[in-house]
This record gives C-alpha cells, structure tokens and sequence, in this order.
C-alpha cells in the first residue's frame, strides 16, 4: 500500500517541483552597462549579452525596445556568442537581432555577447532599454526548439541625456598646420654647401698664391 502511495506522489510532486528547478536554469538577455549617460547629439555603444546558464541554446530572437523620441539606433556589430547573426534597425524604437549557430550539431551554453548596438542621443532625456519579451527567445537546442528565456530574470539599461554629458562620439580632428616644405637640417645644408665652397676656393688660392 505504502509502495503504491509513493508511486502516485512520486509523479505529482516532480510536476509541482519541477518547474522551479527549470526556472533557476533559464536563459537571460542583458546589457553590458544598467546606466549610460550620453551628451545631446552623441553616441554610444551597448552591448546585448546573452547567459544560456548551462543550457544548450542554438538560437536567440532578441527584440531591443528603446524612446524613438529620445534615441536612435544607428549600426549593429556582430558579437562572438554565435557564429551568424544579422540584424534589422529599420522600426523606429526597436531593434531586432538574430543570433544563430551553423549547424544542428552545435549548441551554446556559456554567457557572451550577441551583438552590440550604437544609439545617437536625440535630445535631452531619460530613456530606457528594455528587451521586448512576447517576442524575444532563446532556443534550446533540443526537438522541440523549447523556449528558455526567462522573461524576469532580463536586465534593463537606464540612459541619461544631457547637454554636458559624457559621450563616445568622435571628435572633429583639429587642422593640422601643413609643415615648411624644407626642413632645419634642409635649410643648414642649404647655406653650408656655399661657405664649403669658399671655404675651398679660399684654400687654393693661398696654395697658387
């Protein structure tokens, strides 16, 4: 009786259980930065990361929501998690990037970067990034292409702007002054060469003298 008991709670309680064992092995999305603070009209790289905690994962679908108001994103460069990623940057607030593995053989299961995302500051403002996850996935790479994303566990980023905030653009480079055409060392050969000469003439004259 006792045998048949734990036989039939055996199969409930891992049903109850099992879930939370799952969750605490569930993929995440994140930033490279929580805080950005960015100058009015400049820009800034972050970085979309991906932490598969120890599953093995051969794709991610990541959608980036951001203030089009306040931001504009302006260039996506491959990461190193997965081999092929592409990218679509052509919706205004969103930021679409795909990462993906070469082969059905393959799998990714240490965290890494998928991608990194240059922003422009549009005006001043508090924007925030965020991952847009009735979209975003990370795929197993099992049968059933299961899902491991674990929606509450994906990080945000917070970007201030300002008119004197710190920022990554380029500077303009300054006008270099194009230099004299003869060098010191030119201009001393220049006035040498006569007074040799001279110098030389002077010499066999005293001999022919």
């Amino acid at each position: 009786m006792k045998k048949t008991l734990l036989l039939i709670l055996l199969p409930i309680i891992f049903f109850f259980v099992s879930p939370y064992f799952k969750l605490s092995w569930a993929a995440s999305l994140n930033f490279d930065k929580s805080t950005v603070t960015v100058g009015n009209g400049g820009t800034f790289q972050i970085a979309v990361t991906v932490d598969p905690t120890g599953e093995n994962v051969s794709s991610a679908d990541v959608y980036v929501s951001y203030d089009a108001t306040a931001l504009k994103a302006t260039a996506v460069a491959a990461g190193s998690i997965f081999p092929t990623v592409s990218n679509d940057i052509s919706t205004s607030g969103k930021v679409y990037i795909a990462g993906m593995v070469n082969d059905a053989a393959s799998s990714v299961s240490t965290a890494g970067t998928i991608a990194t995302i240059t922003f422009q500051a549009l005006k001043e403002a508090t924007a925030t990034l965020s991952f847009d996850c009735t979209t975003s996935k990370v795929v197993k790479n099992d049968i059933n292409a299961t899902n491991v994303l674990n929606c509450s566990q994906n990080g945000s980023s917070t970007v201030t702007i300002g008119a004197g905030g710190s920022n990554n653009t380029i500077p303009t480079p300054t006008t270099v002054e194009t230099l004299p055409q003869s060098g010191v060392f030119d201009n001393v050969v220049k006035f040498a060469i006569p007074g040799m000469i001279l110098l030389l003439l002077g010499s066999a004259l005293r001999f022919v003298l």
